[in-house]
């Protein structure tokens, strides 16, 4: 995948840049994987607004991926690889022995008409998918199960791969991509290599309908707003906060833990993201 720049026709032209999409090899998606995809505007079943400044874009078709990858023993043939507007990385098309077809994610370097396949004793190649004890340390893996048989819930986004580090009894250590290092059970399973599109991270959008196109609408500042709107608002002029940062509804912002106290939560992370802190 590589990156294309425009003329500088207009200001909105003059730093923006997309995908080439040269890895491509098929526009329209396979009928039988798609599925209506209703927009929600970033509202809950109630109508109320939970997640603030999504809504409009352009129509999308969801396509149904296989994140189980349940399909063992079953050798299946890449045919094709294509564009998912619901991701940021590629996925391919599995033609399988017995028939069926199911999407996958697409790993950095896989090509129509290669052969994958799901198993404990499967080759550790590019796009296979094993149980985590069966693949090596050192090897890169992506779509990692959080409890095993429930399907990858981890490292789905463009250019991402968690590197399995060590292996101790019945858990394996990943270092994930935000660096953080955590125990899963080694009979969760992950998939061989790298997420491809590496450079959509590299992508610049130069103007702000390009955002609109994917469904985010703008973000305004608090400090921009009145009090009665917003706690950093009001004032003549620029003014400070006043106040340590907080959302729109009081509560600290920046910084602030979100994470409950439960004794499941942090008792498999070894390594806290963006720490040196170990946790003992």
């Amino acid at each position: 995948m590589g990156l294309k720049t425009y003329e500088p026709t207009s200001p909105g032209r003059r730093f923006m840049s997309g995908a080439t999409f040269e890895e491509l090899t098929r526009i329209t998606p396979e009928k039988s994987l798609v599925v209506r995809l209703k927009k929600k505007a970033g509202r809950n079943s109630r109508g109320i607004i939970t997640v603030r400044h999504r809504g409009g874009g352009s129509k999308r078709k969801l396509r149904l991926i296989d994140f189980k990858r349940d399909k063992v023993n079953v050798p299946g043939k890449v045919a094709s690889v294509e564009y998912d507007p619901n991701r940021s990385v590629r996925i391919a098309l599995i033609h399988y022995a017995d028939g069926e077809k199911r999407y996958i994610l697409a790993p950095l370097g896989i090509k129509a008409g290669d052969i994958i396949q799901a198993g404990a004793d499967v080759e550790i190649k590019l796009g296979n998918a094993l149980p985590l004890e069966s693949i090596p340390v050192g090897t890169l893996v992506h779509n990692v199960e959080f409890e095993p048989g429930k399907g990858g819930k981890l490292v789905h986004s463009a250019g991402t791969s968690a590197q399995i580090i060590n292996k101790e009894g019945k858990y394996v250590v990943l270092k994930l991509p935000s660096g953080e290092l955590r125990k899963f059970h080694h009979r969760c399973w992950g998939t061989v290599g790298q997420l491809g599109n590496v450079d959509h991270e590299n992508i610049k959008l130069g103007k702000a309908g390009r955002s609109r196109w994917l469904g985010r609408r703008p973000s305004v500042r608090g400090s921009a707003m009145t009090p009665r709107d917003h706690p950093h608002g009001g004032g003549e002029g620029r003014a400070p906060r006043g106040m340590p940062p907080k959302t729109p509804w009081g509560k600290p912002a920046l910084g602030a833990k979100t994470r409950r106290r439960r004794k499941t939560s942090g008792r498999m992370i070894l390594k806290r993201r963006k720490q040196d802190v170990t946790i003992a």
